[in-house]
């Protein structure tokens, strides 16, 4: 209805425990962060991004490439790819009857979107993690169009760029899956062997087989804030090692801290960023046009 889209966002907080509280679906989403009880969108004309305390909320695949990419100009690559099922993986539900799940729910056949884009005028080949799909895990898909990805890269002398939010490696495709870490890492190795810049964008999670490998070997790393990146979750780190962790621990500020990225930057602030990162690496050996 056009006579609500211009309500504005009621400044309400939680009178009862995060546990407790319900928020109506669709309209309306609770701010896990302070509380406040906001508007899709507001949420979605504001980048994903809380206007009251600025938590960082999850993006989608079609929500991260419009907010990085001129309109129109991402070319998505490798969206035929779909995993065989090469284990036969059954559990409590077959793996196959997983992935016709996830990708009704999404849209997508597998947890990562690549494409050839332009940012700025500036042309680069960008790959995003759907998280909604399986938990952003890597398979031998996801791995298979992050090395498509960075062979495209190679073959027209621009920029790479990957936006991870994934939940590590997929444990339905076994040792497949983790076969995915050495083949992403490789082709990285000939991207700095011709100079030809890589750029990891690390987003709310980045953990497991994916922060292991690809996802920390950018030549620059940025973070979103607040964002948990690292390999094992603190759960499991409290629970093998019998004591308290650091507060913020495995958090991107506290990761910046430690020198494992690079700069956090905020999400509106992230397009921008990125620009700059690419001609900054990429003027010397990147084929830009000329006119940029």
């Amino acid at each position: 209805m056009a006579w609500f889209d211009d309500l504005k966002t009621p400044r309400i907080k939680a009178q009862v425990s995060q546990r407790t509280s319900k928020v109506p679906e669709g309209l309306w989403v609770k701010c896990s962060g302070c509380g406040e009880i906001l508007q899709t969108k507001v949420l979605k004309d504001g980048v994903q991004v809380c206007p009251e305390c600025s938590r960082h909320f999850r993006m989608t695949a079609a929500e991260r490439i419009a907010s990085l990419t001129d309109e129109g100009s991402f070319d998505e690559y490798a969206e035929d790819l779909v995993s065989s099922d090469p284990l036969e993986f059954d559990d409590t539900k077959p793996y196959k009857a997983r992935l016709r799940s996830a990708a009704s729910s999404t849209g997508l056949r597998d947890a990562f979107v690549a494409g050839k884009a332009k940012l700025g005028g500036l042309p680069y080949h960008l790959g995003v993690f759907e998280f909604r799909f399986m938990g952003g895990s890597m398979g031998i898909v996801v791995g298979e169009k992050i090395t498509r990805l960075f062979e495209a890269a190679l073959e027209d002398e621009l920029p790479a760029v990957v936006v991870s939010s994934s939940g590590g490696a997929r444990m339905q495709e076994g040792i497949l899956s983790l076969m995915q870490m050495a083949k992403t890492t490789a082709l990285i190795s000939r991207l700095r062997d011709r100079g030809i810049p890589y750029i990891s964008i690390l987003s709310d999670p980045t953990t497991g087989g994916v922060a292991a490998s690809f996802a920390m070997l950018g030549d620059v790393i940025l973070a979103e804030p607040g964002a948990l990146i690292g390999f094992a979750g603190p759960r499991v780190i409290e629970q093998t090692m019998r004591q308290s962790l650091p507060q913020g621990f495995q958090r991107s500020e506290f990761l910046l801290k430690h020198g494992f990225v690079d700069r956090i930057v905020p999400r509106k602030e992230l397009a921008q960023e990125l620009r700059q990162w690419m001609w900054r690496l990429g003027r010397q050996t990147c084929r830009f046009p000329e006119n940029l």
